[in-house]
């Protein structure tokens, strides 16, 4: 069947896409919409034109597939240039989302016609681009300097209803007849003249409005180069003519598309939908239905786990040992709710839709009924496995079992029941109703199923999982423990807390190993003896340095929690340097970079040695979604792609690192991981 069709009514042409899933532009698209608009204006008897799509949605894209690729003409810019060439109206009737070139060819035809749940964007900032088909000129034009900065850098789409009041979208349909309210419109504006061309509408942009957009944004688009490439082809080109701005659109676009970081995105962007994908689950094996579940635990992970769940509308019962523990949690819990409503993101019926799920209560019998139970309590071996021996006698035939454990044995918990093969690690990142990542624990003994099951449902949470193979820490935390240990290592032989840190911050990361142990707590994990001091943090906790809780870590803080060098922590690194008899050096940023981040790959090489992650391109989306490695660097395995594997070999081995056999054999063979 072909992709586009058309056809008449009346005295109005009906251009429709029909190309699942999304209606991507691609060459077959593309080359419809050509031939639509020239029969249009080879047919004196059609009046007016309507460009509508089949399926769930408007164009919501190109078709990422053909990047990097020869292109096939017509490309996009050509067949929108000829969209808005057209002598008769164009209007298109949008539903679900028009994005970046489908937003494009909205902005090339005359008129707009908009259900009102559908939503309008450019977000190719997010692949490391800027729109290619004129959408730096157009939107400008039509909505304002102002509008176009918000929309083209920030990659975010909003409503038909914001778009009606920003000029983009001229009438609102009625959710259930798009097309016949779009043909009324055309047929209304059929002989209205001139037709109203964007590319030929002027521009108007307040003084110094392009700085202070930048000023505003500058915490946001750190590192990144699309945002301000976008911004520059807008500022330069606005009161110019169109042709002349297109052209400098064109040359933006060609030098971000060929960048790293649009590579690193863009990969970014496919290793997430591959990570759903197990190599030996099929696709369509049936899933375990999951109507309730059960949360153990009510404390920080506990709620925001749950709050995943009732967000979605799955009712959850959550059990604690104490009524003081219980009201303190759902409490928190509400609060959370009530902030975001505040922030206008959901109403207050929302609120009281999600909190009219929740079952809290102190009778663990209670999870009895629920199909998946998740258990939130603190790091214990011992504890977590009297948890898992309870819940064998009790959960019903079927119910999986989770633990949100992040470092300990998914097998020896799920050996403390009768079916470990119902056993399965979730581990969800701080705070959990946040933080999109979800590491899926495959146990040796975990069913298929389940694991298929837990995949889909993250998807209902609108979580990013990746499956990880048991070992400590799994893919993300074990991967950080190198970093820290060298971390150790290099205040010991001369660097500076705020040094390391620095150099983290500036590679990209939202912050450094040390501002990290101050931000979660120097004192977790310590043996809470004043006494016993064996290292640099034993002596920190001594003194109750315990980071920003306590306004002193590796850090002073002031009451807003703003750090400063802490002329204390110097006088303990020195001592313990005096100690230790550790021999010191001036330590360079690169070395730094070698010792703490080059680790990190050789561990990821480990973990893939090991067949704990499926691909490498799972642990790039870990580390993007689970601990704020810059996208724009694609994760570390991408990264290590860009850096060259040989001479991040010959570092780690100049530093006297064991080199995982992966690392070395691909580098040898001068490879990738990706």
């Amino acid at each position: 069947m072909s992709a586009v069709t058309t056809e008449r009514k009346g005295d109005i042409l009906v251009i429709t896409a029909n190309n699942p899933p999304v209606n991507a532009l691609g060459f077959d698209v593309r080359a419809g919409l050509e031939a639509g608009i020239k029969e249009a204006q080879g047919d004196s008897t059609v009046k007016a034109v309507v460009i509508r799509c089949d399926g769930r949605t408007f164009f919501a894209g190109a078709d990422i597939t053909e990047f990097g690729k020869p292109l096939q003409e017509p490309g996009l810019p050509t067949v929108v240039n000829m969209i808005e060439a057209c002598e008769k109206p164009v209007i298109a009737a949008v539903h679900g989302t028009a994005l970046g070139g489908g937003f494009e060819v909205a902005l090339g035809c005359h008129y707009r016609v908009a259900v009102p749940s559908a939503k309008l964007g450019l977000p190719e900032v997010k692949l490391g681009i800027l729109p290619g088909a004129g959408g730096t000129q157009r939107l400008p034009r039509l909505a304002g300097v102002e509008v176009a900065l918000e929309m083209a850098t920030k990659g975010s789409p909003i409503s038909a209803k914001q778009a009606k009041e920003y000029g983009i979208v001229d009438k609102l349909a009625d959710e259930d007849s798009l097309t016949d309210d779009a043909i009324a419109f055309a047929n209304d504006v059929a002989d209205k003249r001139p037709l109203p061309v964007t590319s030929q509408m002027t521009a108007n942009a307040e003084a110094g409005v392009f700085d202070a957009f930048r000023k505003a944004n500058a915490r946001k688009f750190r590192g990144f180069e699309a945002p301000e490439e976008i911004i520059q082809v807008i500022e330069s080109t606005y009161d110019k003519p169109f042709q002349e701005g297109a052209e400098r659109e064109r040359q933006s676009f060609m030098k971000l598309i060929m960048g790293t970081q649009s590579a690193a995105q863009r990969h970014i962007f496919f290793a997430e939908r591959k990570a759903s994908k197990i190599d030996d689950v099929p696709d369509d094996i049936q899933k375990r239905d999951i109507k309730r579940v059960g949360v153990i635990g009510a404390g920080t992970m506990g709620g925001g786990i749950s709050m995943n769940f009732l967000s979605a509308g799955i009712p959850v019962t959550i059990v604690e040992m104490s009524q003081e523990a219980l009201d303190r949690g759902t409490g928190v819990m509400r609060k959370n709710y009530e902030n975001t409503a505040k922030k206008g993101r959901i109403t207050s019926d929302q609120v009281e839709k999600a909190m009219g799920l929740l079952t809290p209560t102190l009778d663990f019998d209670a999870l009895g009924e629920c199909d998946l139970i998740i258990e939130a309590v603190y790091e214990n071996m011992d504890v977590k496995k009297e948890i898992f021996g309870r819940l064998d006698k009790l959960a019903k035939s079927g119910a999986i079992l989770a633990s949100n454990t992040s470092y300990l044995d998914i097998n020896e918990i799920a050996a403390s029941t009768s079916r470990p093969g119902d056993v399965v690690g979730m581990h969800f990142f701080s705070p959990a109703n946040v933080m999109k990542l979800l590491e899926v624990v495959r146990g040796d003994k975990t069913d298929k199923d389940v694991l298929a099951t837990v995949m889909a449902l993250a998807k209902k949470i609108r979580k990013v999982a990746v499956v990880a193979g048991v070992c400590h820490g799994f893919i993300g935390n074990r991967m950080l423990m190198p970093r820290q240990v060298e971390a150790n290592k290099l205040l010991m032989e001369g660097a500076t807390p705020s040094q390391i840190d620095k150099v983290h911050v500036e590679f990209g990361m939202p912050m450094g190993p040390f501002q990290m142990a101050d931000l979660a707590g120097v004192d977790i994990g310590w043996h809470r003896d004043p006494n016993r001091i064996e290292d640099v943090r034993d002596a920190l906790c001594a003194e109750e340095r315990w980071g920003q809780k306590k306004g002193a870590g590796f850090y002073d803080y002031d009451e807003k929690r703003n750090p400063s060098p802490s002329p204390r922590v110097m006088e303990i690194i020195d001592e313990w340097r005096a100690k230790t008899g550790t021999p010191q050096h001036e330590v360079s940023d690169q070395e730094i970079v070698e010792r703490t981040l080059y680790p990190m790959v050789n561990e990821g090489a480990l973990i893939l040695e090991e067949g704990k992650a499926q691909r490498a391109s799972d642990i790039d989306v870990v580390w993007i979604y689970g601990y704020g490695w810059p996208v724009y660097r694609g994760g570390p395995m991408f990264w290590a792609d860009t850096v060259g594997l040989k001479p991040i070999v010959d570092a780690l081995e100049k530093h006297g690192f064991t080199v995982s056999k992966l690392l070395k054999d691909k580098a040898e063979k001068g490879e990738k991981f990706n």
